[in-house]
């Protein structure tokens, strides 16, 4: 019976991870406005998991009406999708006129909140029959299982019909299968099981049943997700939904969740043209072209280019294995068959630390990802490419008389902030050339540096403005920003979900004052999310934002958490102030060394140290946290606070687009203050209501 209950919790973590993954991912592929606000549907499943945790103890439960939920949230999405077309304009399903943002976004951020509650609800009830710490060990398990299983299908290229498949048959489990509530008989314990988890095996557990209408609503799920995935020439990649569409005059257009990315062009359509990708070879000085590097080589356009020129080897770096192959399989001058060129699917600033390799020319052609590492920070793929010490680096990858280039579509504002990132690199300013406006405030540009200033030819130098422009760093990689602010755009939205948060909270939650008891537990909850974020993009830095590093480093986490968990049950603890001490040690080490010191390391020590700085306080905030919340009177109302306090830690998170990510570890050591401060005293701890 026990292990019947445990596989249960398992599965229902697991469900509940995965579906969180899967709303983020299915929300950025098909809404513009999500494309970089992934964190959005983050803050609203941990909204919904933190009110299904506080309602668990209601006496009818909800989790059978989970799929219907869930049913409804992929559903409008894939309904209402906002996109772009060729001229330019957002646009719904069929071309429909899109909802604007300030409809779409709330009711997205509604649906998910919904779906996430009635799931978590299921969790809690079941969670609420073990000890808190038995409890809180199942449910990372199936945490570690949710991200395993959809980073597996993401290296896959996996298509959303099986997502829904995996979370259609884990409903079916769940509502009418062995793992079903109904015959677990919830009220029974195992010997020695005593305390808040026999008290909470005792209250009613609601209606759990498969039903006609929850069979409808999975059968739409399957066949939904499946009619999308059957959409031709449409394809899945860790990062992207991408789409291809071809034009009678013979170019290959790709999108990527639903915006023009990329067109494939032939290198004799280019010069007929006069297009930029041919602009930096004017200021190349008469000898041949040795070895090139390309980053962002995307379908090969600027591969073939390079090629046309003489180069005598390309190494060609695409972070997009699905983009990659695209080109390889239709470029009609099939650059990446060339014997001449080595592919490398990898992130660009990482393919630099690691190669010693020098170069003649280096390429960062049109780097734009479109998309956000993960849903747990504003950090964009191509984020770290164009900071001073990424200039820095390519510099240092140039043989002498070598030569760097970047080109794209640019504000005004971000050109002169690059201009002045490779000026301050390279100790003299770049060479521009301006192409044609293009829609909006974008602009054609081209920057051409040489590793001295007289090693292009034909330069007109750029001129600095009056004020220089802020630099993008490692520590602040936030290029398209125009100052060190947060836009208006997110701080209304931020400010109306808290708002809207603490109405669903005191609405289906109940009082306030339930969770007063809870209240250094919320405050872990927010430093850890932040901890969290801070460790993501750190790993991103020192290895690569690709999918596989983010995924890595989420795994990495919880086992840190789950390890945590076993020496908390295993090992009587040293006293709260220790641990709060060490806690604080491994803060300011974190602090005195900054993750880009690590960048000159060999990758092995480097992985080493960055590992014990960045998990030795994932370690002990755990170590803390266990330690109360084995201690806890009503486990789903304490775990319920801290994860709305991860949900507050979402929105905190925000404040690096001020302040840098580093900055981020004082804030973390504020919170974890203040939840020192508010812990209850030893003899004060709250009895199960």
């Amino acid at each position: 019976m026990d292990a019947r209950r445990q596989l249960r919790l398992v599965l229902l973590s697991f469900l509940m991870l995965f579906l969180e993954l899967m709303l983020i991912r299915w929300g950025a592929a098909n809404v513009l406005y999500l494309a970089y606000f992934t964190n959005f549907v983050l803050l609203a499943s941990f909204l919904g998991i933190g009110v299904g945790f506080l309602r668990s103890r209601s006496h009818r439960g909800h989790f059978a009406q989970a799929p219907v939920a869930v049913a409804l949230a992929l559903g409008f999405v894939a309904l209402l999708p906002v996109q772009v077309d060729s001229a330019n304009r957002l646009v719904g399903l069929f071309g429909w006129r899109a909802l604007p943002v300030w409809v779409s976004l709330p009711i997205i951020f509604a649906l998910a909140t919904a779906a996430m509650a009635l799931v978590a609800e299921g969790v809690a009830r079941t969670f609420a029959t073990f000890s808190p710490l038995a409890a809180y060990r199942l449910d990372i398990l199936g945490s570690l299982l949710g991200i395993a299983a959809f980073s597996g299908l993401a290296f896959l290229h996996a298509p959303p019909v099986v997502w829904g498949a995996v979370v259609a048959a884990a409903f079916v489990l769940l509502l009418r299968g062995p793992l079903d509530q109904r015959s677990l008989r919830a009220a029974e314990l195992e010997p020695g099981e005593s305390g808040p988890a026999r008290r909470s095996a005792g209250r009613p557990v609601g209606a759990s049943r498969l039903g006609p209408v929850q069979i409808v609503a999975l059968l739409a799920v399957v066949i939904g997700l499946g009619a999308v995935s059957l959409v031709p020439d449409q394809y899945w990649s860790p990062y992207y939904k991408v789409s291809v569409s071809r034009s009678p005059h013979g170019v290959e257009a790709i999108k990527v969740n639903g915006l023009p990315h990329q067109s494939i062009y032939p290198v004799s359509l280019l010069r007929r043209s006069g297009a930029f990708y041919l602009y930096p070879y004017r200021h190349l000085k008469d000898r041949p072209l040795g070895d090139v590097l390309v980053v962002g080589a995307g379908n090969g356009n600027d591969v073939a280019v390079a090629l046309s020129k003489g180069a005598r080897h390309v190494d060609a770096v695409e972070i997009d294995p699905v983009i990659q192959a695209i080109g390889a399989r239709d470029h009609t001058d099939r650059p990446y068959q060339d014997p001449r060129v080595s592919v490398h699917i990898d992130d660009g600033r990482a393919f630099l630390q690691r190669s010693g390799r020098r170069y003649d020319l280096i390429i960062f052609a049109l780097p734009d990802s479109l998309t956000l590492v993960s849903g747990q920070s504003s950090l964009r793929l191509e984020s770290y490419l164009f900071t001073l010490q990424a200039m820095r680096s390519v510099r240092a990858h140039l043989r002498a008389g070598g030569v760097f280039t970047m080109y794209n579509y640019y504000r005004p504002d971000v050109f002169d902030r690059f201009a002045e990132t490779i000026t301050r690199a390279f100790g003299h300013p770049p060479s521009i050339d301006r192409g044609p406006v293009s829609s909006g405030p974008r602009r054609q540009a081209v920057l051409t540096v040489g590793r001295a200033a007289s090693d292009i030819v034909n330069a007109t130098p750029w001129v600095a403005p009056a004020r220089a422009p802020a630099i993008a760093t490692d520590d602040w990689p936030f290029p398209y920003l125009e100052s060190r602010s947060i836009p208006r755009f997110y701080v209304i939205t931020l400010l109306l979900i808290l708002a809207a948060s603490a109405a669903l909270v005191r609405g289906f939650g109940g009082p306030f004052g339930q969770m007063r008891p809870y209240l250094d537990l919320f405050f872990m909850g927010a430093a850890f999310l932040l901890l969290e974020t801070k460790n993501v993009v750190q790993f991103a830095l020192l290895f690569g934002t690709t999918w596989f590093v983010n995924a890595l480093v989420l795994f990495g986490i919880l086992l840190a958490v789950l390890l945590a968990v076993e020496v908390a049950r295993r090992v009587t603890l040293p006293p709260a102030r220790l641990l709060y001490l060490l806690l604080t040690v491994a803060l300011v080490v974190a602090w005195l060394v900054p993750p880009e010191s690590l960048l000159g390391m060999a990758p092995l020590p480097r992985l080493t140290a960055a590992v014990a700085i960045a998990f030795a306080p994932v370690f002990l905030a755990n170590l803390v946290f266990a330690q109360r919340f084995r201690e806890v009177g009503a486990s789903t109302v304490a775990f319920g606070a801290n994860l709305l306090g991860a949900m507050v830690g979402g929105v905190l998170e925000y404040a690096a687009l001020v302040t840098g990510y580093r900055a981020l570890l004082a804030l973390v050591f504020i919170l974890y203050l203040l939840a020192f401060l508010a812990r209850p005293r030893r003899g004060r701890f709250v009895a199960a209501s």
